[in-house]
């Protein structure tokens, strides 16, 4: 049976992957030239089609090899984040695929994870990312699966280490809540400020954006103006 190709397949009205990726598809819709866009509608459909591994490699497995020479860099990983999706990429697949594959591959894995990971089990994948020197994967790894599962511990380093490299703090997920009166990540932000500047070093305005963030004043409202807490530790 073939699966309309403008609608992630494997997504239901009460899924939140599902407007995400809709609205994702539709962009890159109106950014792709013509066969771009057949050459993904098609790996889409053989996708839903085929999710499994046939033979030594699935065919929706090539067409995430192909994806940034036929959709261009650009494009590559919002196609490669439709691509799993569409295949129901689970865990094993996903650690195959991030695994063997190049940075620009791994970086699409790293997006995928909220939309088909539910629980904390991929949690190895980012780990992975945040120990590289890779500034676009440890950025891609902090997206919204980070901000849900990543222990407080290990997020606090991961967002010093945005500090360290460069990465801009705006790219970690939900960054107000989780270092919301967040006295530990305040310590470690005023280490870090008072080491640059021993060392004559500039401190990142990023670092007294994020500072700011953890004073302890009223917490952010939830969807339904409740508070919402960042689950720190005690």
């Amino acid at each position: 049976m073939n699966h309309h190709p403008h609608a992630p397949h494997g997504s239901t009205a009460n899924h939140p992957a599902e407007p995400a990726l809709a609205a994702l598809h539709a962009r890159l819709n109106t950014s792709l030239a013509p066969p771009a866009r057949a050459w993904l509608d098609q790996a889409l459909e053989e996708a839903a089609d085929h999710p499994g591994t046939h033979g030594p490699i699935s065919v929706w497995e090539l067409r995430i090899a192909e994806a940034g020479r036929r959709c261009g860099p650009e494009h590559a990983d919002a196609a490669r984040v439709l691509l799993l999706h569409a295949a129901h990429a689970d865990l094993d697949a996903l650690a195959r695929v991030y695994r063997q594959g190049t940075a620009a591959e791994r970086r699409a894995v790293l997006h995928a994870l909220p939309h088909l990971v539910p629980g904390p089990d991929a949690l190895p994948l980012v780990e992975d990312a945040l120990r590289t020197n890779d500034t676009r994967l440890v950025a891609a790894a902090l997206g919204p699966y980070a901000a849900r599962h990543l222990d407080a511990h290990t997020w606090r380093h991961a967002v010093l280490k945005c500090l360290f490299t460069g990465v801009p703090v705006d790219v970690v997920a939900d960054l107000a809540p989780r270092a919301h009166a967040d006295a530990e990540l305040a310590r470690m932000l005023g280490d870090y400020a008072r080491e640059r500047t021993a060392a004559d070093r500039p401190v990142p305005e990023d670092l007294h954006r994020v500072l700011a963030l953890t004073e302890p004043t009223a917490a952010p409202a939830g969807p339904c103006g409740t508070s919402r807490t960042s689950g720190k530790e005690s």
